[in-house]
């Protein structure tokens, strides 16, 4: 049987954008295959805002939640193992769920591993002004 967690995660992720809610996500930043900043890590997790206005690209497949957002200004691909899931929750009441064992769990660490993370792109070269004479 598959894992529910990416069922749940996109069903609670959408619900909250209907109630204008602001997602959040805890993450065990000590998962193996974790890709997160790792400068807001706090006792091994982190909470990463995740509404829409904060992330481009967002997706939760059968493995992993990922996106892309800005940590001090600076872009980066987020990965998350789904097994690094703790919970979800929305900011401004806290309503979400937490994630413990769940039956199918164990498919998070099946042998044949999951799609690798992807390469940090490097941030876009900074080009000057472009001006044109009009007459």
């Amino acid at each position: 049987m598959k894992p529910s967690r990416p069922y749940l995660l996109r069903a609670l992720y959408e619900w909250m954008q209907d109630n204008d809610l602001t997602p959040h996500v805890v993450v065990n930043a000590d998962w193996s295959g974790v890709v997160v900043p790792v400068q807001f890590v706090e006792d091994g997790q982190i909470v990463l805002n995740i509404a829409p206005t904060a992330v481009r690209g967002f997706m939760v497949d059968d493995h992993a939640v990922s996106f892309n957002a800005r940590f001090g200004g600076v872009p980066m691909d987020v990965y998350i193992p789904l097994g690094a899931v703790i919970a979800i929750y929305a900011r401004e009441n806290a309503a979400g769920m937490g994630f413990g064992i769940e039956p199918g769990a164990d498919l998070y660490d099946m042998d044949e591993p999951p799609p690798e993370p992807p390469e940090p792109e490097a941030p876009p070269k900074k080009k000057g002004p472009v001006l044109k004479v009009v007459k």
